[in-house]
């Protein structure tokens, strides 16, 4: 595997393609740190320990499409509450998958003179997500 643009990157909510993206803003992984310096330290430094993870949410956005059934699935999760499964599907050249449980928590969508209508999604990422290699191509 190797390096490679975007073109050709997807996400998948509910085993369902999410059309007309122009940006994903994937997973991001972050620690909180727990400070366990005590009074008896020498050094005057602090002493952390790594805490719980945090994903945070995946955004999303791109142009709305009224017959997109990813955009709708979007929309739909978002009145369940339901928490699905999701994968953003990098390029084949990559060959990786980031694969998490998640809950759409926002959908949003925006008209400008001039320009496409947009849309905007959000996913809070619940567990610990992977980044593995794909099995399904992005194509």
């Amino acid at each position: 595997m190797s390096k490679s643009n975007s073109i050709g990157t997807t996400l998948k909510v509910n085993s369902k393609s999410v059309g007309g993206l122009t940006n994903i803003n994937g997973v991001e992984i972050n620690a909180d740190t727990i400070d366990v310096s005590s009074l008896d330290n020498a050094t005057g430094y602090r002493e952390k320990e790594p805490g719980f993870k945090d994903v945070g949410d995946v955004t999303v956005s791109g142009f709305l499409d009224g017959d997109d059934a990813g955009q709708a699935e979007c929309m739909t999760l978002l009145n369940s509450g339901a928490i699905v499964a999701c994968q953003i599907i990098f390029p084949q050249k990559i060959g990786k998958t980031w694969s998490f449980q998640a809950s759409v928590v926002r959908f949003s969508t925006g008209a400008v003179v001039g320009n496409a209508v947009t849309f905007e999604a959000s996913f809070a990422v619940t567990g610990q997500p992977t980044l593995g290699p794909s099995s399904v191509s992005a194509g």
